[in-house]
């Protein structure tokens, strides 16, 4: 198969995110929050294979008509966004005007942010939260916080998007990359059991990922407080 080609299937790849976001939708619908998540979690999956795809076999150059950035973000903001947005709402874990703010400041905050050309550091991490709600709401699905906690969380993150906190990326940030790749991967795996139990109470599955999520909200920020080392010369 020629690069070419291989640039056209990258591209591809990155499009059946479109087709996980419907299917996620529709089991949204139905309430089959379970199934929803876990077509999220496999979108996640696609959205963290096809980037480095793409740098490896430079869509840019190979399949220049489709703009895979263009693409990507499409379907990320049906993905992290718009979906997870929906669940919330009409899950019950929010009640009454809560239910409104939170969805509100999800979808408008995040439209903001992800046409915002700062959003990546020099080191390839994020500038802000990176609007990744189909995570938060995940975890929230399995912890169950009270109302206010989670309006809480969902307006202190949507604030943090237009700072300059710093979020990992977990591929592309090369800083600690040996342990956040690992515990993005664990997350990945924590996820999956907890929707496939059904986010069943007391599954082992939720320590799991309140561990893994906790470091990567927190790894980047403690990476500006830590300055890194630098090799001595001479």
């Amino acid at each position: 198969m020629t690069d070419r080609l291989k640039a056209l299937c990258v591209h591809l790849l990155t499009a059946t995110g479109a087709v996980l976001s419907m299917l996620a939708m529709l089991a949204a619908v139905e309430g089959e929050w379970s199934m929803m998540f876990l077509w999220l979690v496999f979108a996640l999956f696609v959205d963290g294979i096809d980037g480095p795809l793409a740098r490896k076999y430079d869509v840019t150059t190979n399949w220049p008509t489709y703009d895979g950035v263009l693409m990507d973000l499409i379907v990320d903001y049906l993905t992290y966004v718009f979906i997870p947005a929906y669940a919330l709402f009409k899950s019950g874990l929010l009640v009454g005007w809560t239910g409104w703010i939170a969805i509100i400041v999800i979808v408008y905050g995040s439209v903001i942010y992800f046409a915002d050309t700062r959003m990546k550091t020099t080191d390839k991490s994020f500038a802000g939260f990176p609007a990744c709600w189909n995570m938060v709401v995940l975890v929230l699905f399995a912890t169950t916080p009270s109302h206010w906690t989670i309006l809480f969380i969902v307006v202190a993150l949507t604030i943090t998007m237009f700072t300059n906190l710093k979020f990992v990326h977990p591929v592309r940030t090369q800083r600690w990359r040996l342990i956040t790749l690992p515990m993005c991967g664990a997350w990945v795996v924590f996820a999956t059991w907890a929707a496939w139990v059904d986010f069943a109470t007391g599954s082992w599955a939720h320590w799991g990922l309140v561990i893994t999520s906790v470091y990567l909200c927190l790894a980047g920020i403690a990476q500006q407080i830590v300055p890194e080392r630098r090799p001595t010369i001479g």
